[in-house]
């Protein structure tokens, strides 16, 4: 750390956080603050930058323990408003994935499927407040003999409900683009034929890994915004690869770091955890995170000052190539050309619509740097940050 001007400590910054004199911007005000400063006085004179995304996030999901029946019941098979959750764990724990459809959905045999209700609605409505109906079924056995159990529970009657993600907060992602001759309907919305429209997801300047691109402050045990209350990275995430190319700036040009969290179910809120149904694809969950980068040095500062300018997707067929394999980019574009609405491709104009919600995503970093100015979060220190090199080890500080 010694050739770096500035050297701060995460235990320096949160006594700055119980003192009241931390100073924290939210990364979009850390663009300017940095042009204006420079890194390194940005870096003296700032301590934490809060990110946010919100969009929708396949592999979550909650683990909930409903309780002993009378007479005690194994579970091994569990249905909460008609979706099945996963009893494979314990007597009265499951796990209700976002992707789980209803069993009387028809899925895509009327083509394209609605979807209208999944694993996501589930957990969006329990921290609404709503009753579900749960119904337990089991072999029995001497120790638990019961075989059957249903109830009308709310969040509120469950004695555990953790929101238990194995991957979310995408560092990157596609700019998903059809060059087929038929519409298509995907997991990254619908696309018109012929490079008509193209999608894209995640929050660019405002999004977490993107500014931390090489996870320095980032791992096991960080505190974060989490469904709209406080959660924890627990690891990475299923499928983290940092061995994507990258710009000159350090920031990866495609997907590559992914986050595994938990939460407290019952301090979440509807507004920031929304089941999402995607036509001809299937259900899923819409999941807020906001994460606090400390700002312990210039090089952070300079991360953490990341514009849209300097952002580049990859734009990907997924008429033909993503689907045999493939994908491999057929050019890039910036996130500040596609939040124009438009972009230029193979010498055309496409529509550009994104997934993620820039304004609420601001929103979570803006409620996150409030937490931090009034002193009720502060920073949690990772044990071990996120492997920065592909199918290592975790490395350390």
């Amino acid at each position: 750390m010694g050739e770096f001007k500035i050297n701060k400590s995460f235990a320096e910054i949160n006594k700055k956080i119980r003192d009241g004199s931390v100073v924290v911007l939210t990364a979009a005000e850390m663009i300017e603050a940095t042009k204006e400063l420079g890194p390194v006085e940005a870096a003296r004179k700032v301590d934490v930058v809060t990110t946010g995304t919100f969009g929708i996030m396949c592999s979550s999901g909650a683990i909930l323990n409903f309780g002993h029946a009378k007479p005690r019941i194994k579970a091994n098979k569990v249905y909460l408003n008609g979706v099945e959750a996963y009893a494979g764990l314990a007597a009265v724990d499951c796990y209700v994935g976002a992707a789980q459809t209803s069993e009387d959905d028809p899925l895509n045999k009327v083509f394209p499927g609605r979807f209208r209700y999944g694993g996501g609605h589930v957990i969006e409505d329990l921290v609404s407040g709503k009753t579900i109906k749960l119904e337990a079924f089991a072999y029995g056995t001497d120790c638990y003999p019961n075989r059957q159990h249903e109830s009308e529970m709310s969040l509120k009657d469950f004695p555990d409900a953790w929101l238990l993600n194995p991957r979310n907060g995408y560092q990157n992602y596609n700019c998903a683009i059809n060059l087929s001759n038929k519409t298509i309907y995907t997991y990254m919305g619908i696309l018109r034929p012929d490079g008509a429209n193209a999608n894209y997801s995640t929050s660019g300047q405002l999004s977490p890994l993107l500014n931390d691109p090489y996870y320095k402050t980032i791992g096991i045990g960080t505190r974060i915004f989490l469904g709209g209350g406080i959660g924890y990275v627990i690891g990475n995430g299923t499928q983290h690869d940092p061995n994507v190319k990258r710009s000159e700036n350090g920031v990866v040009m495609g997907g590559a770091g992914t986050l595994s969290v938990k939460g407290d179910l019952k301090l979440m809120s509807p507004k920031f955890l929304r089941g999402a149904s995607l036509t001809g694809y299937g259900c899923s969950l819409k999941v807020g995170i906001g994460v606090p980068i400390p700002v312990l040095n210039e090089e952070i500062a300079t991360f953490t000052a990341i514009s849209d300018e300097d952002i580049f997707a990859p734009i990907v067929d997924y008429g033909y190539d993503y689907p045999e394999g493939e994908g491999k980019p057929l050019g890039y574009v910036t996130y500040a050309q596609m939040k124009t609405g438009e972009m230029t491709f193979d010498g055309k104009k496409v529509t550009t619509a994104p997934l993620a919600s820039y304004s609420i995503a601001l929103e979570i970093a803006t409620t996150l740097k409030e937490w931090i100015k009034s002193g009720s979060f502060t920073l949690g220190e990772p044990q071990e940050i996120l492997p920065s090199i592909p199918f290592g080890g975790f490395t350390n500080f």
